[in-house]
């Protein structure tokens, strides 16, 4: 007879050795704030329960056991699994398909490859990633203004710091 843990199918077996340390549920006060935070940030309309967790070293938080969101600067952000999930509206920046296959390989966004930008976009800001169908590719930091990202034609204007294709993609990926 085939021990336990072979039979279970792969996807329960796969997420039940997920590389989250420290998992734990949150105030519900606590809670609320990273919801609002994210909602006014994103124009989005997330809800759920929360749980907070690290995996490799990153803080994140699941939400519906689900993991969504993750820790940059200390302020709560949507993976890219999240904005696909959730639908963000606000702190874009689209690229051209010539600059997607660079995005998902980890590279920063260039300018010459910007279609389009939220305008309301500030130097510093997070901001996600997506191609001429709005398919959230990434989430990174604004190095130049959102106007300055449709004008400029050389020069990095988005620092990459979490792709489709990379491990927290992968693990959020159900």
């Amino acid at each position: 007879m085939m021990p336990l843990l072979l039979q279970l199918p792969f996807c329960i077996l796969r997420h039940s050795l997920l590389m989250f340390t420290r998992r734990h549920a949150i105030r519900k006060r606590e809670a609320k704030q990273i919801i609002q935070h994210i909602n006014s940030y994103l124009g989005c309309s997330m809800d759920g329960s929360l749980e907070m967790a690290e995996y490799k070293g990153r803080k994140i938080f699941l939400v519906d056991g689900k993991l969504e969101g993750l820790f940059i600067d200390e302020k709560p952000f949507l993976t890219v699994n999240g904005i696909r999930r959730w639908g963000a509206k606000n702190k874009w920046v689209m690229v051209d398909d010539g600059a997607i296959e660079f995005i998902i390989n980890g590279a920063d966004v260039m300018a010459p490859g910007i279609m389009k930008a939220d305008e309301s976009i500030a130097k510093g800001d997070i901001v996600w990633v997506c191609d001429g169908r709005n398919l959230p590719l990434a989430v990174g930091r604004a190095l130049m203004d959102g106007r300055e990202m449709i004008d400029a034609t050389r020069g990095k204007a988005v620092e990459n710091l979490h792709h489709m294709g990379d491990e927290l993609w992968k693990e959020g990926e159900w």
